[in-house]
């Protein structure tokens, strides 16, 4: 006997496939709307001067504290980056790159890192369930409650920020939070607080970019004439002065000036026409086995 796909199969199969493809986020735009207005100089940030910095961890060390982390080591080796990379374990790091110098007086030059903590964050628009949102004071802070797992806000991050808890029975996304709550008790981010040569200043990102040019106009020759995070990806909450090009202190120097969402909802207009194309194909997929099963 010859079989028929009846339409109700049909739709049965293809609904099924395209379920499988559900839960792509749809950009939403006017989810950030309200923090996108002026030049967000409302909003708060970290001046990063890395010609002040020691490379003393005190930063590394009181994110742990603040953030109930373990510790990397009993003793963390001098001039050297340890843990190599940002983790679920580790928000803040002080990396030690090579600037200059030979292999026996190598140039040596501390630079934290952390969540930049962009004004128009792409893993705030990427995430399908709000979990990764951006404060009215600007910090972007993360609900595990919310988040179901799909990490596309690790793929969306252009700084390679957000880590996944791997070898946890219950995985969250792990980042900086810029001590958002803290900040809304009107005290410095742990990081700040610790810094012993004042080499991470608080304040609005007006303020902030006020310092850092008067700065560099002050003291050119200690400065290269550039803001870190000024406008890379439409501007970040962290901003950073150096005295030696950002690549070398291991910056992505190719980011766009416009935000990183504008790209995303480009790619997601078109996911649901592919999401259903997809659907299709995996719907006819699936009757074609059920066919086969049955004549077998």
């Amino acid at each position: 006997m010859k079989d028929k796909l009846s339409r109700r199969e049909f739709l049965k199969y293809a609904g099924t496939g395209t379920l499988a493809f559900a839960v792509l986020p749809i950009f939403d735009r006017a989810a950030l709307a309200p923090y996108l207005s002026g030049e967000n100089g409302s909003q708060v940030g970290v001046l990063v001067d890395t010609t002040r910095c020691i490379g003393c961890r005190a930063c590394q060390l009181a994110c742990k504290e603040k953030n109930n982390l373990p510790a990397d080591a009993p003793t963390l080796p001098p001039n050297r980056t340890f843990p190599e990379s940002l983790s679920a374990t580790t928000f803040s790091l002080v990396e030690f790159r090579r600037v200059g110098g030979d292999d026996q007086h190598p140039e040596i030059r501390p630079v934290k890192k952390q969540c930049m903590h962009c004004l128009e964050p792409a893993c705030v628009s990427v995430c399908p369930v709000a979990a990764m949102q951006k404060t009215a004071r600007g910090p972007v802070v993360y609900d595990a409650e919310k988040c179901i797992g799909c990490r596309y806000c690790m793929l969306a991050c252009p700084f390679n920020v957000p880590k996944f808890e791997w070898d946890s029975a219950n995985p969250r996304i792990r980042k900086c939070q810029m001590c958002a709550d803290l900040i809304e008790q009107g005290k410095l981010p742990a990081c700040v607080q610790a810094c012993p040569v004042q080499a991470l200043t608080f304040g609005t990102r007006a303020e902030l970019i006020a310092e850092a040019q008067a700065r560099v106009s002050g003291a050119p020759a200690k400065y290269i004439p550039y803001i870190y995070g000024l406008n890379e990806v439409a501007g970040t909450s962290f901003l950073y002065l150096a005295n030696v090009p950002f690549d070398q202190l291991g910056f992505a120097v190719n980011l766009p000036d416009t935000p990183l969402p504008d790209n995303t909802r480009q790619v997601l207009e078109k996911l649901p026409a592919v999401a259903a194309g997809i659907g299709l194909f995996l719907g006819g997929a699936a009757w074609w086995n059920a066919r086969r099963a049955r004549h077998e």
